[in-house]
């Protein structure tokens, strides 16, 4: 099939990619005529296991073109996927600028039948919208008001709701191999070309689950706020076990063996970031509030969360009586998670912004994010030293704090932290070291809920 998509974003370029892979002929469309050549060449602004390899043989086989042209991209695609940027406003709402601006590129350009499909994370309501966009630029070219041209019927287009559901580490695997495939559509005309696109996703099993439109956009909000929800608990009972003398890891492992439970994200730490779970939670509760709805478990977990970023800076501060100016310490971790250089809401942001207020500087480590961090704090390269080598950000530091539990940090060895690390501290923001194990080197552990 010709698909479009619209927007070269994290969603949009793992999508584009996986239907690429699967024989497509795709056009990606991206407003920015310097990434558009980047990506042309091969380039690719993100990091994704196994993205880049991708993307470039699919540029290769020639199923896989970028451009800024949107008139080609509106000419090539039978489905055109919206998958640019919904961003939070202040107030938490979803900011659906760049969703409305391309459906009226969309409909200025249509002039046969298309299936718009949303891949964007968007609020209840926003496909009726984005259909009304649509129908009145359609409408508006049809009757040539922009250049005097003769009247034309208007094209027929469907809207259809696809979210996504993709991991950042592991979003190829998920794209490819979906555990569902969510089609919110009101035709049987739109659903029949969504179902032939996914066909080859599907082959083991039938994984498409078809709904209500309204459904489907709230189907994306619940999934990420019900995981949220589950971090956000643990974390809640981490701070507990400290209260009352319980090893969180060993609740962990009791409660996790429930199969109505599972392991799946019941892991303490620093709480959660990235750039789904915060901006989604918030724009489900401001959803809730403009329906009249009071959504209090949300705000709850909301709270847990912000509070639960700034522990480890809690546990050093204790530590040292409550003074850390002219403290140093090792960052172990910046990205938000393992496996992406995506440092959006990332609790080793909110830890080192708590410890430059402190008066404390950091030496920091990370095997992808580094540059990242470097664009967002330029400004404050005084208080921090980006380090190559994860030991080497342990010299002089008077502690280890751990925030993102990259594989290679979980393997370091506890003697070698031992002899690197001027003081003798270990504040184990993930809990991924053995207490006995770094005690037993000399050292002082802390870690989220442990004994």
């Amino acid at each position: 099939m010709n698909i479009t998509i619209i927007g070269c974003g994290y969603v949009g370029l793992v999508t584009a990619a996986c239907f690429a892979e699967m024989g497509n002929a795709v056009v990606c469309v991206e407003r920015d005529a310097e990434k558009v050549t980047g990506l042309q060449r091969g380039r690719i602004p993100i990091y994704e296991p196994g993205l880049a390899q991708v993307v470039r043989e699919n540029i290769a086989e020639g199923r896989l073109n970028f451009t800024a042209d949107i008139a080609r991209g509106v000419g090539h695609g039978e489905i055109i996927f919206i998958a640019v940027g919904t961003p939070a406003r202040a107030d938490g709402a979803a900011d659906l600028s760049q969703v409305f601006a391309v459906a009226r590129d969309i409909g200025a350009h249509l002039d046969a039948y298309r299936v718009v499909a949303i891949k964007s994370t968007v609020p209840v309501g926003t496909a009726q919208k984005v259909r009304a966009v649509l129908a009145e630029a359609v409408a508006a070219r049809a009757a040539g008001a922009a250049h005097g041209e003769k009247q034309k019927p208007a094209p027929a287009f469907s809207v259809v709701s696809n979210p996504e559901f993709l991991k950042q580490g592991a979003a190829l695997e998920d794209c490819m191999k979906p555990d569902r495939i969510i089609i919110g559509v009101e035709d049987e005309r739109a659903l029949a070309m969504m179902r032939k696109l996914y066909a080859p996703f599907n082959r083991n099993h039938d994984r498409v689950i078809v709904m209500q439109i309204a459904s489907a956009e709230l189907s994306k909000y619940a999934a990420n706020a019900m995981l949220a929800t589950k971090i956000s608990y643990m974390n809640e009972l981490a701070n507990l076990a400290e209260h009352v003398g319980a090893d969180i890891e060993a609740v962990r492992i009791g409660i996790g063996a429930d199969p109505r439970i599972g392991y799946e994200f019941i892991y303490p730490g620093c709480g959660y970031g990235g750039s789904c779970f915060p901006k989604d939670v918030r724009a489900l509760r401001h959803t809730a509030a403009a329906a009249g709805y009071d959504a209090r478990m949300l705000a709850a977990v909301e709270a847990v969360n912000n509070a639960q970023r700034h522990k480890v800076v809690e546990k050093a501060a204790r530590h040292f009586g409550g003074e850390l100016r002219g403290k140093c310490f090792a960052l172990w971790g910046l990205a938000f998670k393992p496996d992406t250089d995506d440092i959006r809401a990332a609790p080793s942001c909110a830890v080192m912004e708590s410890l430059w207020a402190r008066g404390a500087t950091v030496r920091a480590f990370d095997p992808i994010a580094t540059p990242q961090v470097r664009a967002k704090y330029g400004d404050r390269e005084d208080l921090t030293l980006f380090c190559d080598d994860p030991y080497d950000a342990l010299r002089g530091a008077d502690a280890l704090i751990v925030v993102t539990e990259w594989r290679a940090l979980r393997a370091a060895e506890p003697r070698r932290i031992k002899q690197n690390l001027r003081g003798e501290v270990v504040i184990d923001g993930r809990n991924i070291y053995d207490p006995a194990a770094i005690r037993r080197a000399g050292l002082i552990y802390y870690g989220i809920g442990r004994l």
